[in-house]
């Protein structure tokens, strides 16, 4: 499932660098996440990284787009495809993921 960014949001700017995708960018008014590129930091942490940063908790997972930690890893090295150490990790099943915890 995608993280999405609720209207909540004070576009403070601190989830953007935080995303190992890029997938956060600013809006008219708001931060927002492009779901093809959102893989909840599956591979890179265990917990979403821009929800552990977000001054007013905005960024929450999507309801209306549920993925599985497999759909997520598998678009993580889509994304990544140069990343070795992510692939490595991917390759042992040994990467980290909030589906872990």
């Amino acid at each position: 499932m995608a993280t999405t960014i609720t209207e909540d949001c004070i576009n403070c700017g601190a989830c953007e660098p935080e995303c190992p995708t890029d997938a956060i960018s600013e809006a008219d008014e708001i931060y927002v996440i492009n779901a093809d590129a959102c893989m909840e930091c599956v591979g890179f942490y265990d917990h979403e990284a821009c929800q552990a940063v977000c001054p007013v908790e905005c960024c929450v997972p999507d309801p209306d787009n549920v993925e599985t930690e497999e759909t997520l890893i598998g678009r993580a090295l889509e994304l990544k495809p140069d990343d070795a150490e992510l692939k490595r990790k991917a390759a042992r099943n040994d990467f980290p993921s909030r589906f872990r915890k």
